[in-house]
């Protein structure tokens, strides 16, 4: 039934127009007219419709109070849409976040789960190109060579999240990835000589003393959780960087909106892990699998939903992402955000029943309310 209800969703999220996309490489909340990008996820641009002279005059005359008598509606069934993938995100975020720990519990392979993750998605968007559903890019190979850097910092942020999440709590691997604009404003400066307002550097202090607070109050705490959130930030913040150098005023191929550049990397992100995966952990995970049946805490059908459900949350948390922030102004996206990580740390610690320290709950307060702050600073220098 689980399964069914995934998929329904992601059919929902498929069928939904979405206006024009832009892919903007900074991390956090980057605005540019109405451009909106959250960390590791690119955001599309609204659509705004102007009205000729001759439609201005007529919504003035009778017709026009018509429209006039239609507007609340119109605002509200466009509020309650809003709603909707808000609570979708959130909802896919949370399952991902659950599953994903669940499945690296049951079998300690991290490389190839983050592989079967990544994989899952080619099940969603293959489909939709070969319907017709949604245009299919078209790419040359300098296109896929211009691509090949970010799609190897994609591949680090994923398999950097799904280490930290088997290697520690769920709640602290997120309190680490509240610190990645400590890493995008330093990469910044030193790869693109950036230099920022003293406002916007002033919020990474919060930031950087909840995290360490939260770190060492942790009662979870493990340097390989640690390390790999680090890596997990260091590889998003370099994506944004690399992606700002390449891409930047650049055309690439054809069709080649925000959804399906997320497919793109996707696709190449599963051909680097599937060599990497093989390398490091072989072929154990088959019998990790087999042993985890036998045990009897699974059986072959339960785990293999639960692989799958990871999968595909992992993907249709980003996919509903886009049209839940392409409906929002920046400061609404970025208290979203900053809530949505409260909500996952909340969520994880109810359902793993993970202990956190008087500390560790001060700790990551102070570093999420730093990067609420910091959302803000880097949307009014935007302005």
């Amino acid at each position: 039934m689980t399964v069914k209800r995934i998929a329904l969703l992601a059919i929902v999220a498929a069928a939904t127009p979405v206006g024009a996309f832009a892919f903007s490489p900074r991390a956090n909340v980057v605005s540019s007219g109405n451009a909106v990008k959250s960390v590791g996820a690119v955001v599309p641009q609204r659509q705004v419709i102007k009205t000729s002279p001759a439609t201005s005059s007529a919504l003035s005359m009778s017709g026009g109070a018509a429209a006039a008598a239609e507007e609340p509606k119109s605002d509200l069934a466009d509020t309650l849409k809003t709603a909707s993938y808000f609570a979708l995100w959130y909802l896919f975020n949370i399952g991902y976040n659950i599953y994903n720990k669940q499945a690296l519990n049951a079998l300690d392979f991290p490389w190839t789960i983050a592989t079967i993750q990544m994989a899952t998605g080619i099940l969603y968007f293959a489909p939709l190109w070969a319907l017709g559903l949604r245009k299919a890019p078209k790419l040359s190979g300098a296109d896929l060579k211009t691509l090949l850097p970010i799609a190897l910092c994609h591949t680090g942020v994923h398999v950097g999240a799904v280490i930290a999440l088997g290697a520690g709590a769920v709640s602290f691997a997120h309190i680490v990835k509240a610190s990645e604009p400590v890493v995008t404003c330093a990469a910044n400066a030193l790869l693109l000589g950036e230099v920022l307002p003293l406002k916007v550097y002033a919020t990474l202090l919060p930031i950087i003393g909840g995290v360490g607070i939260a770190s060492m109050k942790e009662l979870s705490f493990t340097f390989l959780a640690l390390a790999a959130a680090m890596l997990s930030n260091v590889s998003s913040s370099l994506r944004g960087v690399l992606s700002k150098k390449t891409m930047s005023g650049k055309k690439i191929g054809e069709n080649l909106d925000a959804q399906n550049l997320y497919a793109v990397l996707t696709a190449m992100s599963t051909l680097i892990l599937i060599p990497m995966m093989l390398a490091l952990e072989g072929t154990g995970f088959i019998g990790a699998f087999k042993n985890a049946v036998a045990a009897g805490s699974f059986t072959n059908q339960s785990l293999s939903t639960l692989l799958l459900l990871g999968g595909a949350t992992y993907y249709l948390y980003n996919e509903v992402a886009f049209l839940a922030l392409g409906k929002v102004n920046p400061v609404t996206h970025a208290v979203g955000n900053t809530i949505k990580r409260v909500v996952i740390i909340v969520a994880s610690v109810i359902a793993f029943k993970t202990p956190m320290s008087t500390g560790s709950i001060i700790g990551s307060s102070i570093a999420i309310f730093g990067t609420l702050l910091y959302s803000l600073a880097m949307n009014s220098i935007k302005k």
